[in-house]
């Protein structure tokens, strides 16, 4: 399984970075397949550079706050309209319960306009897995001010822990538990940041991680452009026993 981070501006689209979109990839049945987790603003123009978004299965939408999914909007007007090799069966799109409708408010102006017959939503729930070709993906539900899940995705024998969206909650364990990454959210930086369940910080994600237990890999995200990486690296540094990574978007990394 392979992790493209599209991007991984926190809360809205950086100077060098869209906001959250993660793709997974894995061979499977004599292809490629990927997923992408989450589409914020910005994702479906930097998802180009990488591979025709015409390709992608399916996307899983952690919650539905704009940064993680109002590229959904995009992909309707490329699903629907483009001359070229336009699909026949609509993508598939796993979100929390009134995405359909939600996304419908976005995309209307006068009234809602459905994103439907070109993207087909799907409602996930708590702890219960779908299965997209080689993918399991399991629902983890986890502190926001709005329905918000983490994302454990598996395949290849390897597992992907990404938190979305949280504060510290129990149930960072049963989602990073024994996971090859764990992708967390570090949009708060301690000293400044002092509001809880909404954000972790570096070190935040950190305990989650060392709590979880088995966790082979850190990888900090969600930063927004006034955090210092440097610094959100250190925090979670002296809770981590090793290496803690930073995303970087348009980078690829092995699971």
């Amino acid at each position: 399984m392979k992790l493209l981070v599209v991007g991984c501006s926190g809360s809205f689209a950086g100077p060098a970075s869209p906001a959250s979109c993660y793709v997974v990839s894995a061979e499977h049945e004599g292809r490629t397949w990927r997923v992408a987790l989450d589409l914020g603003n910005g994702a479906l123009g930097a998802m180009q550079q990488h591979f025709d978004p015409l390709q992608l299965d399916a996307v899983a939408v952690s919650h539905l706050h704009p940064d993680h999914c109002m590229d959904l909007c995009s992909m309707k007007v490329l699903w629907c309209y483009t001359p070229v090799n336009r699909p026949t069966a609509p993508l598939p799109v796993w979100a929390p319960a009134g995405a359909s409708a939600r996304m419908a408010r976005a995309y209307g102006v006068q009234e809602p306009e459905p994103l439907e017959p070109c993207l087909a939503f799907h409602t996930i729930r708590a702890h219960e897995p779908f299965t997209i070709g080689p993918f399991r993906i399991t629902p983890v539900p986890v502190l926001h001010p709005v329905e918000a899940y983490g994302l454990r995705v598996e395949a290849d024998g390897a597992v992907l822990a990404y938190t979305g969206d949280t504060d510290l909650c129990d149930e960072l364990s049963t989602l990073c538990a024994d996971a090859d990454l764990v992708l967390a959210d570090s949009a708060y930086v301690d000293g400044r940041d002092e509001t809880t369940g909404v954000h972790m910080s570096g070190s935040r994600a950190a305990r989650a991680a060392v709590a979880a237990g088995g966790v082979g890999r850190l990888m900090l995200t969600h930063m927004p452009s006034w955090n210092d990486p440097a610094v959100c690296r250190e925090q979670a540094e002296q809770h981590w026993p090793g290496f803690v990574e930073i995303a970087q978007a348009g980078h690829t990394y092995d699971i």
